[in-house]
């Protein structure tokens, strides 16, 4: 877990999506640690950075999807995860009992989210 302020990592491959969550978590006060368009950036990101929350596309580009990624990472990390989706019946179909957030992403259900995630590790 890096210092100060809670790191978060973005996983997302549409470019336009990533730049706007970058923005709108560290509006919030959260820095980004790191913005990556794979399931395999994610796993070596949050391997190395160790980022106190992850906000998960479930689509991405790359031979894995991010429930996979987040199934490899939760092997070594016990890192929070909010999936970023714009279809949730991926998850419901998948039976994960998972937090997420349906795209497009609203700033205050994705403030609502990160708050009430961090919270519940302190």
């Amino acid at each position: 877990m890096l210092m100060g302020k809670p790191h978060i990592l973005i996983v997302e491959d549409n470019l336009i999506i990533a730049l706007d969550l970058q923005e709108k978590v560290q509006k919030m006060g959260y820095a980004v640690a790191r913005a990556v368009e794979t399931g395999e950036e994610a796993i070596r990101a949050a391997l190395v950075l160790d980022p106190d929350l992850i906000l998960m596309d479930i689509s991405l580009k790359g031979k894995m999807n991010g429930i996979e990624a987040v199934a490899e990472i939760r092997e070594v990390r016990s890192i929070p995860v909010i999936y970023l989706t714009g279809n949730s019946e991926q998850l419901k179909q998948g039976g994960l009992n998972e937090l997420y957030i349906d795209k497009p992403i609203h700033d205050e259900e994705l403030r609502i989210l990160i708050e009430s995630t961090l919270f519940h590790l302190s």
